[in-house]
């Protein structure tokens, strides 16, 4: 005769909550937490890179530059908003705090830098969208799947629907084709010297 397997005490007390243990959970919560922060941490390295002269940043002045040779408008206003949007969307994916948010930043910027390189190819050493194309699914794997239960959203009591997720990084997208397209003034193909007088 079998013995039954031994039911450990969390798992007693999901039961009673009406919940049930999931085998492997720490290992889930671990590669969330990991997939989180890095990606986090680069996000909001390069959005402090953007605006200061942080991480070998070329400062405000640097940041508005890029993005006029990119051919958008706006200087340091685009700049600024652009460093906002990666450090805070950085941080708060980071944190696992107001986890649809932080996609949603995150999908943003990193839409209108998939805008930017995709006359390039995909491949990264051609300066292709390879890069900020993972870094979308990264936030939207995140979204979708929540950011765990090592966060501070879970600390706070939170627990987000796999739909908040979804609507994040969609926000996130359209927002960032939006900027695209309210921003973008034709600048040089790649390739091309930029015009002198395009601003």
């Amino acid at each position: 005769m079998r013995c039954p397997h031994p039911t450990t005490n969390r798992q007693r007390s999901l039961r009673a909550a009406g919940g049930t243990a999931t085998p492997g959970a720490g290992r889930t919560n671990a590669g969330l937490l990991a997939l989180r922060v890095v990606v986090g941490g680069l996000m909001t390295a390069h959005g402090l890179q953007k605006t200061t002269h942080w991480l070998g940043g070329k400062g405000l002045a640097g940041g508005a530059e890029e993005f006029r040779h990119d051919g958008f408008r706006g200087g340091r206003l685009t700049a600024v908003a652009a460093g906002i949007g990666q450090t805070g969307g950085g941080l708060l994916l980071g944190a696992g705090l107001l986890t649809p948010l932080g996609v949603a930043a995150v999908a943003g910027v990193m839409t209108v830098a998939v805008t930017v390189k995709l006359p390039h190819g995909p491949w990264v050493q051609n300066d292709g969208y390879e890069y900020p194309l993972v870094l979308i699914l990264a936030a939207a794997v995140t979204g979708l799947a929540g950011p765990g239960d090592w966060s501070l959203d879970r600390l706070a009591g939170v627990k987000w629907p796999a739909a908040a997720g979804i609507v994040g990084c969609a926000a996130g997208v359209l927002g960032g084709l939006a900027t695209r397209r309210a921003l973008w003034r034709a600048g040089p193909r790649y390739g091309e010297p930029e015009r002198a007088n395009g601003a």
